[in-house]
């Protein structure tokens, strides 16, 4: 969506100086809930979504043995 919002703000006459602003007060919820995550855990660590590898392991192929 990010990439489409500053045409989306053009077409509807949003000076450009505001594209920013929109765009960081837009997600400042997000950004405060994040870190009240951290201060209430206080793990001392990034907090990501779980991830699950489905594809298995691979092995590293340097950049020249690659075909």
């Amino acid at each position: 969506m990010d990439f489409y919002s500053g045409f989306v703000y053009k077409c509807i006459d949003i000076p450009q100086e505001l594209f920013t602003p929109i765009f960081a007060i837009a997600r400042m919820a997000g950004w405060c809930a994040h870190r009240l995550e951290e201060v209430t855990f206080s793990s001392r660590r990034i907090i990501r979504p779980a991830y699950k590898n489905v594809y298995g392991i691979v092995n590293y192929e340097n950049m020249d043995e690659r075909s």
